[in-house]
């Protein structure tokens, strides 16, 4: 590598660390600036982090601190707990993960993290990304942290017009000729807080008219928004800023998401109990409370409908003569599709349906909240609720 190049790198690094020095965000799982996070509150935060804002995860990650302040608190618990505790977070498979990790290093660490990458890689749940941020934040060791916002800056930083995804090799080698010997936590959370304030993805912006019709700020409806180059500390070495940055980075076309089609049946006994099953522990909403539904969890990117089986509960209860049938359908856009949900409410005497399978069980309807149901099925809930709190009484 040429020397220039050699400095360029080095002096973009010194000014991130300085901008972060005065500018970082506060947030409860970081350590101050040059110094150590706990490995078990970096592992925790950045499972939640996955798929999901800061904002979101906080009153999470309180909750959870408050409940398993220790590892070896999260390793005794049960699933079951894990589960009700990460409850509308969606992704449970981060759940069930974490607890598994959790019980491996009680089990085969005697509650010590490694501090090795790829003995940290091996942990349930734990991918090249979290097992980074765990050496950088954690040990204090150079390591590549790179999540989507990381990704953007190197794009940009480094001008590489190659889509996303084949364009991870490129932008892991601008990070590895970026990352500092030393503070390379630091630097890699400083990189996260410019691309959260300063080198943000670009958006549609939908403009406004003033009176008269002139457009707020002369901004054009459906201008792309730009990143603030001015103020960023990379700014001065950012080949993408001489052109348009907010073209990048550019990504792979998508294939439109695929649609599934279910039915959901929210099944009411004579005590105003409902009906719930458990999922199995693998597979989507492995090991979730959900009312009975047909298999749409369990499906194919290739077929659109998911009928009722012929040998199911549902398939009994599509003959009870209670049945009442809601207009509004649930939807619900999962990672991979987006699903329609017809939604059913069905009032039965209990012996009527006979032996149940050992993972159905009954549940008073005031205390659903205090089942992990899913995002989906909370919206279930939601659209059944003024039916069936107005039957309660509630």
């Amino acid at each position: 590598m040429p020397k220039n190049s050699t400095k360029k790198n080095s002096d973009a690094g010194a000014a991130v660390l300085a901008w972060y020095d005065v500018h970082r965000r506060i947030l409860p799982w970081r350590a101050h600036p040059n110094a150590l996070a706990d490995p078990y509150h970096v592992l925790l935060s950045e499972v939640m982090l996955q798929q999901t804002v800061v904002e979101t995860v906080k009153p999470y990650y309180a909750a959870f601190l408050a409940r398993f302040p220790r590892l070896e608190d999260l390793a005794s618990a049960s699933q079951d707990e894990v589960l009700r505790l990460w409850a509308g977070l969606g992704y449970y498979a981060r759940a069930r993960n974490l607890h598994r990790a959790a019980v491996v290093l009680m089990r085969d660490y005697g509650g010590v993290f490694p501090d090795d990458e790829a003995a940290l890689r091996k942990l349930p749940g734990v991918g090249a990304y979290t097992a980074a941020a765990l050496m950088a934040f954690a040990f204090g060791k150079r390591a590549l942290v790179m999540d989507a916002n990381i990704e953007r800056i190197l794009a940009r930083f480094g001008g590489i017009e190659t889509p996303l995804p084949a364009a991870k090799s490129e932008l892991r080698a601008v990070l590895d000729a970026l990352t500092p010997a030393v503070r390379a936590g630091d630097f890699a959370q400083s990189l996260m807080d410019i691309g959260n304030a300063i080198c943000t993805p670009s958006r549609k912006k939908k403009g406004g008219k003033k009176k008269g019709g002139q457009k707020k700020g002369g901004q054009k409806k459906g201008a792309v928004s730009q990143p603030q180059c001015a103020l960023c500390p990379l700014g001065d070495w950012c080949v993408g800023r001489h052109g348009d940055p907010a073209s990048l980075p550019r990504k792979a076309p998508k294939s439109p998401r695929p649609i599934r089609e279910g039915v959901v049946m929210v099944v009411r006994d004579e005590s105003a109990e409902v009906l719930l099953v458990r999922r199995s522990p693998h597979g989507l909403l492995g090991g979730m409370v959900m009312f009975p539904t047909s298999g749409w969890a369990d499906g194919s990117r290739q077929q659109r409908h998911y009928p009722i089986a012929p040998d199911s509960l549902l398939a009994r209860l599509t003959k009870h003569p209670s049945r009442q049938k809601l207009e509004a359908k649930v939807k619900h856009i999962f990672t991979h599709f987006t699903l329609y949900l017809e939604v059913e409410i069905v009032r039965v005497q209990r012996q009527e349906l006979g032996d149940l399978d050992a993972d159905a069980f009954w549940l008073p309807w005031g205390q659903l909240s205090d089942e992990a149901l899913p995002s989906v099925m909370m919206k279930v809930a939601a659209l059944v609720a003024p039916v069936l709190n107005d039957e309660n009484g509630a």
